[in-house]
């Protein structure tokens, strides 16, 4: 009887750890690709660590020197910070829009919602390529398009006060998994909303705002985090674009953190920047979440309400 129960033990024991053999792939992965560079980054972050020579033990001295000694430091988080106040909103505006006429029930609603999203799953390089020949003074698609309306177009990368626009541009291009996000969650919303803000004589506009706009405020919410961070840590477009010109116009943070760290060879530097920008982002996230509770509705807690309030009367 004994020798019955035992392998019986044995396989509801196997069948607990079953789960997380499955996901020890990704556990592995994350601990080595992620987990681990993050808190070796952090050590490295003490150290005058020169790629050439051995690294020393320095405690703050990265962290005092990029505060008190680097007047670059402060010039690329306000330009940083700058296009993110452009590029959020324009960004979040432009899919939701976009998300919208996709969501439309019309003839060859598929091919757009295919072109649309298109841009998103063009690598980097290639949209710096295309944005590059797009914004190009000379022979730029662009300016040439203007000068046919008499309009002589501007140096979009080469004037310091146009360049930042350009790049804002340019980014909010790939606005495709943006508008994904947003069309699924339109296209969840139940059709009865729609038509009982009908028969009380709701229009299109009034439609949105009192219906459609409340029901993705969390997925604005999810968008909004996502967009803030990604604006927080542009590298790519800037670097073969502009590679921070003219004039430094467009150097950003995540430039001023890369060229310490492969062109100066300053590696403990560039992780003091790094760690200082990894700050910022959970301190605006956390300021997200947050204002989350003034404005974000979430359809399972106002149902709650009503019962609440229902038991109450």
């Amino acid at each position: 009887m004994e020798h019955a129960v035992k392998p019986h033990k044995r396989v509801r024991r196997w069948d607990k750890w079953t789960p997380y053999l499955f996901i020890s792939p990704w556990i592995i992965g994350i601990l080595l690709f992620t987990v681990g560079p993050l808190i070796f980054s952090l050590i490295m972050s003490f150290f005058d660590w020169p790629v050439t020579s051995s690294p020393k033990f320095i405690g703050l001295g990265n962290y005092t020197k990029m505060f008190t000694e680097d007047p670059q430091f402060y010039k690329s988080l306000l330009i940083t910070l700058k296009f993110a106040l452009f590029y959020v909103p324009l960004s979040l505006v432009t899919s939701l829009i976009l998300a919208m006429l996709i969501s439309q029930s019309v003839r060859g609603v598929k091919f757009f919602r295919t072109i649309f999203y298109l841009p998103a799953v063009v690598s980097g390089v290639a949209v710096s390529i295309i944005w590059g020949w797009i914004f190009n003074t000379k022979y730029g698609i662009l300016n040439y398009a203007l000068s046919l309306l008499g309009i002589e177009g501007p140096k979009w990368l080469i004037d310091p006060n146009s360049a930042i626009i350009t790049i804002v541009i340019a980014s909010a291009w790939g606005v495709g998994t943006m508008m994904l996000i947003f069309y699924t969650n339109i296209k969840s919303i139940p059709p009865d909303l729609y038509e009982s803000a009908s028969i009380d004589g709701a229009g299109p506009i009034r439609q949105f705002t009192h219906v459609t706009l409340p029901l993705i405020t969390p997925t604005i919410f999810f968008n909004l985090i996502t967009s803030t961070i990604s604006a927080l840590q542009q590298l790519t477009l800037v670097l073969l674009l502009t590679n921070g010109g003219p004039l430094k116009s467009t150097y950003f943070y995540g430039l001023f953190v890369y060229n310490n760290a492969f062109k100066h060879h300053k590696l403990g530097y560039a992780s003091a920047n790094a760690w200082f920008m990894f700050i910022i982002i959970l301190l605006l996230t956390a300021l997200i979440f947050k204002s989350s509770n003034a404005w974000v509705f979430y359809e399972n807690e106002v149902k709650k309400e009503r019962k609440k309030g229902g038991k109450k009367k």
